[in-house]
């Protein structure tokens, strides 16, 4: 990744003070803009992406792994159509009644707290659900695991930001999307290794192991490795700097620069920064006192949320979430059907010995329909490695669509780029009701499973432009809030729109891509603000 204005040393046209004691340009305190684009970017930024991989890929396993559990527990947990679509909406049902609370908490006790306890908490009840032995059991988990999750998830969305100068920041949210592309990745690849494996195992009279038991603990260890990882790394110094703590924020500047350059922390050209408390004094939602305590903090952070319903904000946060709860509806629920609907089409072909067209699928989704079994009899098909390689196929493709967003963003702008891709998902997703073959259905669920992830990670990176340091992981948490209120509700009807037959199912979710693809022109959004 390039690093601009940072690299050449330059900001806003001036160039930065070299080690020759020329550092007039800072005798002046400096702003976080200023002290961010002068620590520069290199090792620090690196470590911080690494430890990313397992943060990302926390939240997508917390929602994603039920499409891969379903084939090979339907037997074990007994499970109906509308039993899968509750446990697909159930984690984003956790998600929901928590949005509000994990954004209050991470604007007003800091974003590291937040990381470290949120991701721990998620992988105790990860490990609950791989202990599950029924439908009701593993419910209880998805949903708690899903309360803990859109905490951590909101966080380093916001923590990832706030690390970065306004001409990295949204590439820097596109990389934190291929990260969440390589875990939707990893889980058909460990499921090619695991699920189909005829493992039993009796621990007493109630408790079975099965293969995806195994699976869910296996996956619990990411979450674990995510809380451990953040101890290491330091608090966001726009937190410290928005809440006085200046002499924080500047240590922080200085090991970000020591680590990046290889230089002493000394040499580092800022000496002082603004008073963040000071110039917001005039703010009369946005007061802030230094240094302050548990106490203090709640109830500051109740102040600052007023301007969430006050101009010029409360159109912005309202457009927002429909703008995302849309998106989510559309993306959300494909993507979690997606694995069935490979299965669906590979049972078709080896009961018909011929190529599935997707509709005829579609039309015997119902369990052991497409085998022609006794109604009594549960088999699962483990003959179905198809599945998880078209499974990571789309995973590749998705990750590729971040690439080139990554490399269109800065050249197009955001809104550009969300219009761009609200289109293509829209279309791909109508056009998947003609597919009559296996392959083309791949090629058009990975433009629309790709395009449409693009947007998501979009909207987030312009969120962090549209809103204040003091509402941003707020409104990150509000605006997901409604995403994921939109994938409840689509998984939630998705079982009856596959009974109500093709079409409704892909023009369902054609049409609510490209609805988004037009409000998001509303959105006033300054592609070259810096941080506030």
């Amino acid at each position: 990744m390039t690093v601009g204005d940072a690299e050449t040393g330059e900001f806003n046209g001036k160039e930065f003070p070299q080690e020759n004691g020329d550092k007039t340009e800072f005798e002046e305190p400096a702003d976080f803009e200023k002290a961010i684009v002068a620590a520069k970017w290199g090792k620090f930024h690196l470590l911080v992406y690494a430890i990313s991989i397992t943060s990302g890929w926390s939240s997508i396993f917390e929602t994603t792994t039920m499409s891969y559990v379903f084939p090979a527990a339907e037997c074990d947990l007994d499970l109906k159509l509308e039993h899968k679509g509750l446990l697909n909406a159930i984690t984003y049902t956790g998600m929901i009644s928590t949005g509000f609370v994990w954004g209050y908490l991470c604007d007003t006790l800091g974003r590291k707290k937040l990381l470290v306890t949120g991701y721990l908490l998620d992988a105790i009840f990860v490990f609950l659900a791989s202990s599950s032995q029924s439908f009701a059991m593993l419910m209880v988990a998805k949903f708690f695991g899903g309360f803990i999750i859109n905490g951590p998830f909101s966080a380093i969305t916001t923590y990832l930001s706030e690390l970065h100068c306004t001409k990295q920041r949204g590439k820097a949210q596109f990389l934190l999307g291929i990260i969440y592309s390589a875990g939707t990745l990893v889980l058909p690849v460990l499921a090619i290794y695991i699920l189909p494996l005829n493992i039993r195992i009796n621990l007493g009279d109630i408790f079975v192991i099965h293969s995806w038991n195994i699976y869910l603990f296996i996956c619990a260890f990411v979450p674990l490795t995510s809380a451990i990882a953040f101890l290491f790394l330091p608090e966001s110094p726009k937190f410290l700097m928005t809440t006085g703590k200046n002499e924080k924020a500047l240590k922080v500047f200085k090991k970000i620069y020591s680590m990046n350059t290889g230089q002493p922390e000394e040499t580092f050209p800022i000496k002082s920064l603004q008073n963040e408390i000071e110039l917001n004094s005039g703010n009369k939602y946005g007061k802030v006192t230094a240094n302050r305590s548990k106490s203090k903090a709640f109830l500051e952070g109740w102040q600052q949320l007023k301007p969430l319903f006050h101009r010029p904000y409360r159109s912005k946060i309202i457009l927002v979430c429909i703008i995302q709860c849309l998106t989510m509806n559309s993306l959300n629920t494909l993507r979690l059907w997606l694995p069935q609907i490979f299965q669906a089409m590979n049972d078709y072909e080896l009961a018909h010995n011929s190529s599935a067209a997707l509709c005829d699928a579609v039309a015997a989704f119902k369990p052991n329909e497409t085998l022609e079994l006794e109604p009594t009899e549960c088999v699962v098909n483990t003959n179905n490695n198809s599945v998880y390689i078209n499974s990571i196929i789309v995973c590749v493709a998705t990750i590729l669509a971040y690439v080139i967003a990554t490399g269109l963003i800065n050249k197009v702008g955001k809104k550009r780029l969300f219009v761009l891709m609200s289109v293509t998902s829209g279309v791909s997703a109508m056009a998947l009701y003609f597919s009559r073959s296996t392959v083309v259905t791949l090629i058009l669920a990975s433009i629309f499973i790709g395009a449409g992830s693009v947007t998501i990670n979009n909207m987030l990176a312009v969120i962090v432009e549209m809103f204040p340091t003091t509402l941003r992981t707020m409104t990150v948490a509000l605006a997901m809030m409604s995403g994921r209120a939109g994938a409840v509700l689509g998984n939630t009807l998705y079982p009856l729109l596959l009974k109500a037959g093709c079409g409704p199912v892909f023009f369902y979710n054609g049409l609510l891509s490209l609805s988004c693809g037009l409000l998001v022109l509303l959105l006033p959004v300054d592609e070259s603000a810096s941080l506030t």
